[in-house]
């Protein structure tokens, strides 16, 4: 990559942008559960609108190599016992290439703590990233299990992971 990975938090002038990603990353998701868009187009955005709704307890990110955006995160219970990262999207042209890791452990500094992340396990892309983040950021300090889907009986458990970012640490002898 000639541009360094930039991670910050979305502001309202962003929104169009991260907006249109999401309408990418719900496209990506409508292979495991078969979402159909709305009429016009568009996909569910509750998260969407959670993300940007301003409530102190939601936090959207905007990932960009120079000024170009590659994707985005929604944190939310930044209030709550836990963080989730509730989604979490990079376009294609970038995976595989480190920007989604770098993006995640960014994310996670900001918000020293407990963290759940969920995912559906027939996304293997997905599931193979989320194992090998809590892998990077908790080394072997990292727990799985499978949720329904509140409100969703016809679809396949979640996996949530959890861990604690930093670990602790101990004093060497």
């Amino acid at each position: 990559m000639t541009s360094e990975l930039i991670v910050r938090p979305a502001r309202p002038a962003d929104r169009p942008a991260v907006e249109r990603l999401w309408l990418l990353f719900r496209h990506d998701l409508s292979e495991f559960g078969g979402q159909l868009p709305n009429a016009d187009g568009t996909f569910r955005s509750e998260r969407l609108e959670a993300a940007f709704s301003g409530e102190p307890d939601w936090v959207p990110y905007l990932f960009g190599v120079g000024e170009r955006p590659v994707g985005f995160a929604f944190v939310r219970g930044l209030s709550g016992s836990a963080r989730v990262v509730n989604s979490f999207f990079v376009v294609r042209a970038v995976r595989r290439s480190g920007v989604g890791l770098r993006a995640v452990r960014e994310v996670v500094g900001r918000h020293p703590g407990d963290w759940e992340i969920p995912f559906q396990d027939e996304n293997t892309g997905a599931a193979r990233f989320w194992r090998r983040v809590a892998t990077e950021l908790a080394g072997d300090a990292w727990t799985e299990e499978a949720r329904a889907v509140p409100d969703r009986p016809d679809l396949a458990p979640d996996v949530w992971i959890s861990f604690r970012y930093p670990g602790l640490r101990y004093p060497s002898p």
